[in-house]
């Protein structure tokens, strides 16, 4: 007989305990897994990595071989069993020593053009205002910037490629900025101008796309299977991964959460003490961005007697202590955990990301964003553990464009890479 649940009460929904368990994912064939498995593992021996991709010993030995020849990887000291007994082997190790990749990052006032090296270390950066908006002139402008800071930074490695990273719509098949309206650019060929200004083999994809991989590739272990992660600065958008596939959507919109109703007055926050809502660039009031985004924080602020002229500013005065500030932050933590269990409720990943200054460097603020989950959420059963920040605090945007470019190679490292000695 089916049983009622007590009116008024919220059903209990189905725990993952209570369901089957998935068919184990199968595992891709070709070197890309294999330099995958000696990011994480390295040093490592050949025969783990076998192990570890579930491809066969003799295919992870060429493999390898490729991977050396082309000076991606490196042997390490040769090691053997305990007192010298067993066969030694030769580990395997990422190369960081030959080559780098460089990233750009456009934000809505400033772009950072980075320096990264294979294993997703940043080595140098530069960030700087914008001096036009014109697509054709800021991208130039940019690109002339990466010659001086490889050869202030790299050392004498070479710079393999480019990733772009920014926010809104973006088609990296196409190498295309489709959209970004507070840039006022559309259908921007961000690939071919960059391509032709850098010579560099240039890859183009959004910054919460980019995040979400650079999550993958070198973020905590908890933040690499099943995935959302939340972007919100002075653009707010979204991205979803799963067993290392990023969906992107027939025109290149997914995670396009800007406008998620917030609801009523409630989320205007006279209650929360910071004034009125404002007016979304849609139309409607009570949108995640124009109740999160930067330029909506710098808004409040003034509403409440703080006088700053940018976001960064108030981002100081919350770390230093001032309370209004600080009350301020943890207000935008509280919406945007709304947004983040609406999030959990639709894709029902392992782990939500936040890439959110003060969620990443305010304890308050990550305890806050994650009441609202145990409040709002009916299938997040553990916010403690399915909600955490970024893994690249302090480095976002720096991350978001080398990204780009290492996700492309650790997919594909035996592609046409210019640079990189030929392999057959």
């Amino acid at each position: 007989m089916k049983s009622l649940s007590a009116p008024g009460r919220r059903p209990r929904p189905p725990r993952r305990s209570d369901l089957p368990a998935a068919p184990p994912a199968r595992r891709p064939a070709g070197p890309g897994p294999v330099f995958g498995a000696i990011l994480d593992h390295g040093p490592v021996a050949r025969s783990t990595v076998a192990r570890l991709t579930g491809l066969s010993p003799a295919s992870v030995t060429g493999h390898v071989a490729h991977l050396l020849a082309r000076g991606l990887v490196r042997e390490s000291a040769e090691t053997s069993g305990p007192r010298g007994l067993g066969r030694p082997h030769i580990p395997v190790e990422i190369d960081t020593g030959r080559y780098l990749v460089a990233g750009a990052h456009i934000a809505v006032a400033h772009s950072t053009v980075s320096l990264m090296d294979l294993r997703g270390r940043i080595v140098a950066e530069d960030r700087r205002p914008h001096r036009t908006t014109d697509p054709r002139r800021m991208l130039g402008e940019l690109a002339a910037r990466l010659p001086r800071l490889a050869a202030a930074h790299a050392g004498g490695r070479t710079v393999l490629a480019l990733g772009l990273a920014t926010g809104h719509r973006v088609d990296p098949v196409a190498g295309v900025i489709v959209e970004h309206p507070q840039l006022g650019w559309r259908d921007v060929p961000a690939r071919d101008i960059l391509a032709a200004a850098t010579g560099l083999p240039v890859h183009v994809d959004s910054h919460s796309r980019a995040l979400a991989r650079a999550e993958q590739l070198f973020g905590e272990e908890s933040t690499r299977t099943s995935t959302v992660l939340l972007f919100v600065g002075a653009v707010v958008d979204a991205a979803f991964a799963t067993e290392g596939a990023m969906h992107r959507g027939p025109r290149s919109g997914a995670g396009s959460v800007a406008h998620l109703p917030l609801g009523t007055a409630e989320a205007g926050g006279d209650a929360d003490g910071a004034g009125g809502g404002g007016r979304c660039s849609c139309g409607r009031t009570y949108c995640l961005q124009s109740e999160v985004s930067e330029r909506a924080m710098v808004r409040r602020a003034a509403g409440q007697g703080l006088a700053v002229d940018s976001f960064l500013e108030l981002l100081d005065l919350a770390l230093a202590g001032e309370p209004r500030a600080v009350a301020l932050f943890r207000r935008r933590a509280r919406l945007v955990g709304r947004a983040a269990a609406l999030l959990l409720d639709m894709f029902d990943p392992e782990v939500l990301v936040v890439v959110e200054p003060g969620v990443g460097r305010m304890p308050g603020c990550l305890a806050d964003l994650r009441a609202e989950v145990a409040k709002r959420s009916w299938v997040c059963e553990d916010p403690e553990r399915a909600v955490v920040p970024t893994s690249f605090t302090g480095t976002v945007l720096a991350t978001a464009g080398g990204a780009v470019a290492l996700g492309a190679l650790y997919t594909d490292p035996l592609g046409p890479w210019p640079a990189l000695p030929a392999v057959s």
